[in-house]
């Protein structure tokens, strides 16, 4: 059930963790990087943490912009679906990498891939 998968992959440690990997991950990837060049990455960390808190159930309220209005930019540099499956490929890994269990990783995704249309901007 989504409202305890939250819990189950560890909380806010596990989450925090979770960012940090993804995020290091992106930023050494020449595909993926170019999205994320001039951001405030310990914003962005903190924002992508708040969002993923939000979307496994945790009690926080994500306050930061829609999907679509946030990730304009990232469309303007290129952002598709090409590189929509990418940081999702480094997102799986990232999970994997964090320890969180098989069946949570593909529930963790479909919920990701549920944000490509808004994200994507249609």
């Amino acid at each position: 059930m989504v409202d305890r998968l939250y819990e189950k992959i560890g909380g806010g440690k596990a989450v925090t963790h979770l960012v940090r990997i993804f995020y290091d991950k992106v930023q050494a990837d020449e595909r993926l990087s170019r999205f994320f060049g001039d951001a405030d990455m310990e914003t962005l960390r903190a924002r992508q943490a708040m969002f993923l808190t939000m979307l496994l159930g945790g009690s926080r309220t994500f306050s930061g912009r829609d999907l679509t209005t946030a990730h304009a930019g990232a469309r303007q540099k290129g952002l598709d679906d090409d590189s929509f499956d990418a940081l999702l490929k480094v997102f799986r890994e990232s999970l994997q990498e964090a320890g969180v269990a098989p069946d949570y990783t593909t529930e963790i995704m479909a919920m990701l891939e549920n944000t490509r249309d808004q994200i994507l901007g249609r």
